[in-house]
């Protein structure tokens, strides 16, 4: 465990909490009742509360250790299964999957990728290269404003002086702005500092 100074509290939580989460990493149907599910989470917060806030903390530490040696393979299996979790969520988001062939060089070959989707990334392989750094399969073409004319270069509208005051005295109205309130409060503060 590293450790960490006073100055930052919210990090030094979160480090310990992220530690902590990795290594008593059970879950509900690993238990055979909903109470033992309950005691344990209690059990783990109370030594997570414990060690943010440096009460007894060697004890503590010796507990994770005993626990992590008792219980490696439970925490592999557990990391796993998140692993391969978080990963079937991730393609279930990525859509459907199409092959595409790009060109990598003079001598390199081809490479099949399997995304279709721009502005993803793929996996660069090379036949017996193993896996190397991900490369972007290409640019998602940018949205453009709604009621943008079609006719300026950019897509974007160009207003004259009258349309912008305009739009900005609709956008006052929406916000509850009018030009008589402004005129009231600024008679009220002319004839209350007359007073004075």
């Amino acid at each position: 465990m590293v450790a960490m100074s006073g100055s930052n509290a919210f990090v030094k939580e979160m480090t310990i909490r992220k530690r902590i989460s990795s290594i008593f990493n059970k879950r509900e149907e690993d238990f055979p009742s909903l109470k033992e599910y309950n005691d344990y989470l209690e059990e783990v917060e109370d030594m997570t509360f414990n060690l943010i806030e440096g009460i007894d903390v060697d004890a503590i530490e010796s507990n994770i250790a005993k626990y992590q040696e008792e219980n490696a393979d439970q925490i592999i299996i557990a990391r796993a299964r998140k692993a391969e979790e978080f990963a079937a969520a991730l393609n279930a988001s990525k859509g459907p999957v199409q092959t595409e062939t790009t060109d990598l060089g003079a001598g390199l070959g081809s490479q099949t990728t399997g995304t279709g989707l721009q502005g993803q990334y793929a996996p660069n392989t090379l036949p017996g290269a193993g896996l190397l750094q991900p490369r972007p399969t290409g640019m998602v073409p940018q949205p453009l404003p709604i009621g943008a004319p079609s006719n300026h270069p950019h897509g974007y509208a160009v207003e004259d002086e009258e349309g912008i005051k305009l739009r900005a005295e609709r956008a006052a109205r929406a916000g509850g702005w009018t030009v008589d309130l402004s005129r009231k409060r600024a008679l009220e503060e002319a004839f209350k500092s007359i007073w004075i």
